[in-house]
């Protein structure tokens, strides 16, 4: 046994690398098996659904739809607000068919659509098949709707995105601030939220709220173990800076394809709730809350950040880890707590990120970039910096749609990045010291 841990202590590397390679055998045996289809797997919910109705205020009811494909047949009826829905149990293609005999009298398709459709179930569980319907006589309103303000919306938007990307982005900051390490496996902390939130909510039925709690703490025990188990050994070690950060890229791809093997690659559909009308744009009452819920907790990072004890210390650490020990502060200490308050705000944000676009197995990754570019666009090493640079990130990418199409908003955001360091090196509320 010492000669078995003599030899791991002088050669850490291959050490480093087996364990590496045999959680990847280990993990990537139980997710293939995790991946074969199954009554039980969280991954096989498929449905098709609509709603059919006479004009915004007149829902049918009692109307037939029937679903076939893939060797399955099904039917529902409208309920009282107008709406069906048929579970089925695979993806591709089905046909849709509305009855027409079912639909009350004087009820008719609107002109050029027919009674059939053909759906297909490929990336997302759900498909929406609609049957718009002529609008009742005498029920709607003689003026039209008013237009939503389209700029207006994209800043909402924008300041949505901004805020649920700043506690992602402080979490990567606080991290390389106080260890110097660039951890690209942070974006699977965002994924793992969104991911575990879509556990606890859709498959096991659980509250969304509690669900959301849960998923958060899965995550900042995730964090806290990985700093536990990973980084802290190898900071022990006095392992260099990019030793580490190629790590955390293994790290990263490690746990993504892992995720994928188990959840699959379809995206899991989380959105739930109502509209709301806010200054005249119409936004999903859900975004508004998690919003809100998120400057709150951005606020209470504040205070804890200028106003206590652990707070100033984080700081100091962050700006001189040196400094910082020789008057007594316990370094160590206070990197395992940047890790717990890191990953809460990171688990918090991949809950909302997954409200906001859906979850996916590459969630996190897909928003990596943009969380590196705030990091840096707000300044290396200052958590308010990068909730800065969040923001300028959020708001762009959502206003640049006015312009660009919205596949290529990621990348205008880090061309904004480019200018902005061209003339500010350190960046937003970066110190010049910081640079070189």
């Amino acid at each position: 046994m010492n000669q078995l841990t003599h030899r791991a202590q002088a050669h850490p590397a291959k050490w480093l690398g087996a364990v590496i390679l045999l959680m990847t055998l280990i993990f990537g045996g139980t997710g293939a098996y995790a991946a074969t289809p199954a009554p039980s797997d969280i991954s096989s919910d498929f449905s098709v659904s609509g709603a059919i109705k006479q004009g915004s205020a007149n829902p049918v009811e009692g109307a037939v739809i029937t679903v076939v494909g893939e060797g399955f047949e099904g039917s529902a009826t409208t309920n009282a607000r107008g709406k069906w829905e048929v579970a089925v149990p695979a993806k591709g293609t089905y046909t849709v068919t509305l009855d027409l005999a079912s639909l009350p009298e004087g009820a008719k398709l609107k002109a050029d659509f027919s009674n059939v459709r053909e759906v297909t179930i490929d990336k997302v569980n759900g498909v929406v098949a609609l049957f718009p319907l002529e609008t009742k006589p005498g029920t709607e309103p003689v003026n039209p709707p008013p237009t939503t303000n389209v700029l207006l919306s994209r800043i909402f938007a924008g300041l949505n995105f901004g805020i649920l990307l700043a506690m992602a982005a402080i979490g990567l900051s606080l991290i390389y601030g106080t260890t110097g390490l660039s951890n690209f496996a942070h974006g699977e902390m965002v994924t793992i939220g969104a991911l575990s939130l879509f556990t606890f909510n859709k498959v096991l039925g659980l509250d969304l709220i509690l669900s959301a709690l849960i998923a958060t703490a899965v995550v900042t025990a995730f964090g806290y173990t990985q700093d536990a188990v990973l980084w802290r050994p190898l900071r022990k070690r006095r392992l260099g800076i990019t030793q580490m950060m190629i790590v955390s890229i293994g790290l990263s791809i490690l746990i993504r394809y892992f995720l994928q093997l188990v959840y699959g690659g379809d995206t899991k559909v989380l959105s739930q709730g109502d509209t709301w009308n806010v200054f005249g744009v119409l936004m999903p009452a859900l975004n508004v809350i998690t919003a809100g819920i998120a400057l709150l907790a951005l606020l209470g990072f504040g205070w804890f950040l200028t106003r206590t004890r652990i707070g100033k210390a984080t700081r100091a650490v962050s700006d001189n880890p040196s400094l910082a020990a020789s008057t007594g502060i316990d370094v160590e200490q206070i990197i395992r707590i940047v890790w717990v308050v890191a990953s809460a705000l990171t688990g918090l944000s991949g809950v909302f990120i997954g409200l906001y676009f859906q979850a996916s197995w590459d969630t996190g990754f897909s928003i990596l970039l943009l969380l590196f570019a705030a990091v840096t666009l707000g300044g290396l090493g200052t958590a308010f910096g990068a909730a800065v640079g969040a923001l300028i990130v959020g708001m762009f990418v959502e206003l640049s749609t006015l312009v660009i199409p919205p596949d290529l908003k990621f990348a205008g955001a880090l061309i904004v990045l480019i200018l902005v360091l061209l003339f500010r090196p350190q960046g937003v509320l970066g110190r010049k010291q910081r640079i070189g």
